[in-house]
């Protein structure tokens, strides 16, 4: 290796380096004020307390937040992830008129801003005269949830061995039986990926969900009604750590499963 190649290289992890600090410098942060005894989210520290958890189990109004963004959150992902298989199954299976305007159409949301996303949906559901409620959250939800699991199910689709499926056809078995026993067995780690994928975008979306929510918040819209109370940050913090906790705990899981299908399926790629 050249001393050029070496300086880039060299120059390029040292960029890695601050990239990775500036992003995650934040979260590390959230710890140390989730149990810092004081009613300022400020340095110096002032101690060891929990009593910032305390307030969240004793706070029923956030139960209700963290009930509903579950739900929002499981609803999308199993929508989205539906019809992300229908569309990649298309999309990688068939030629038909007007295919590439129909998914170009499908992944318009990834560019489209999200406010203007989220005024147009108000606008429509307004004008359909539906009231807003978990439902109008999900639906806007799965809107932008659903390129996301498009673009991850047709990768795992276009990978997939047509003859395994041919195989399947030719011992007798039915298109829906093989697409069952056979297809959706095999690309399972993609369709893993996209629900943990939807329910995290879900779950953390703020934008959609502030304009179509109506009286029962989601908990990015609890969290952002919060921040006006300077008393209220500390609780937040601890909340923040504990999300920081279960999204850790779910990244573990998808990595448990996706290893078990390709073991089982003896694949060699991850999710995508």
């Amino acid at each position: 290796m050249s001393a050029g190649a070496r300086a880039k290289g060299r120059w390029l992890r040292a960029y890695a380096v601050t990239y990775l600090i500036f992003l995650y410098a934040p979260v590390l942060l959230l710890p140390l004020f989730a149990f810092n005894n004081s009613a300022v989210v400020a340095f110096p520290l002032k101690g060891f307390t929990t009593r910032h958890f305390s307030v969240l189990w004793n706070t029923p109004v956030l139960h209700e937040a963290v009930f509903n963004s579950l739900y929002v959150g499981l609803s999308t992902a199993m929508l989205s992830t539906i019809l992300g298989i229908c569309a990649a199954r298309a999309s990688a299976r068939f030629d038909f008129p007007g295919k590439k305007p129909i998914i170009g159409f499908i992944m318009l949301p990834l560019v489209l801003p999200e406010i203007i996303v989220a005024v147009a949906l108000l606008v429509v559901l307004v004008q359909l005269g539906l009231k807003l409620s978990l439902w109008t959250v999900v639906l806007g939800h799965v809107l932008v949830c659903t390129p996301f699991s498009y673009a991850i199910l047709n990768s795992a689709f276009l990978n997939l061995d047509r003859s395994l499926e041919e195989a399947s056809l030719d011992l007798g078995e039915t298109r829906l039986g093989t697409f069952f026993r056979v297809t959706l067995p095999l690309v399972a780690p993609g369709v893993i990926a996209s629900l943990l994928i939807a329910f995290t975008i879900s779950l953390d979306e703020f934008i959609i969900a502030f304009f179509l929510t109506g009286t029962e918040p989601t908990l990015p819209v609890y969290i952002w009604g919060q921040l006006r109370f300077v008393a209220k940050l500390p609780s937040v913090m601890a909340l923040g750590f504990i999300l920081l906790i279960l999204s850790l705990a779910l990244l573990f899981a998808a990595e448990f499963f996706r290893r078990r299908s390709e073991r089982q399926t003896g694949g060699q790629g991850g999710f995508l």
